[in-house]
């Protein structure tokens, strides 16, 4: 059974945050030419399915520690320090996704839906614009790097004896 919950979790690990990674890394450069080119309707439309990727992604990512808490259990290993390290920074990310990355990229989703829907906007975006998806890479580098340092936790789990 921990072999079967084990491959689960990591295939949901897999399968569930790389696509936000990678979907949260590439939404500040896209909305960037999106802002920079009004009207682009490609560039609108790609800003778009990131967010949505983010979205649905974040939702499906809840396998991942609702199966690491599973083989934990089973493997009675869940007083570990290195879980309990990696149980932290799981929820670190997690937090760092709900309130600093969704939020913002909703935020700059909404600007550029505005400007498109009333055609307001003919002229590239305002330094603000800019500054805050900027400020929104910084986040999604901190999200990115907490869920870098779990995946290293888990491949040495301090303490294996699997030789690890």
């Amino acid at each position: 059974m921990t072999k079967f919950l084990l491959t689960v979790h990591i295939l949901a690990a897999i399968l569930a945050v790389g696509p936000v990674a990678v979907a949260a890394s590439m939404f500040p450069p896209t909305a960037r030419r999106a802002l920079a080119a009004p009207g682009d309707a490609q560039a609108l439309a790609s800003v778009r399915l990131l967010y949505r990727i983010c979205r649905v992604y974040a939702v499906v990512g809840v396998a991942v520690p609702v199966f690491g808490f599973a083989t934990a259990s089973n493997m009675r290993i869940l007083g570990d320090t290195w879980l309990i390290v990696s149980i932290v920074l799981t929820t670190l990310a997690a937090v760092a996704l709900i309130a600093l990355v969704l939020p913002r990229q909703d935020a700059i989703l909404t600007g550029l839906d505005t400007a498109a829907a009333a055609e307001a906007r003919t002229a590239p975006a305002s330094t603000a614009e800019e500054r805050r998806t900027v400020q929104l890479a910084m986040y999604t580098g901190v999200f990115n790097l907490l869920w870098a340092a779990v995946t290293v936790l888990m491949v040495l789990r301090p303490g294996s004896t699997t030789g690890g």
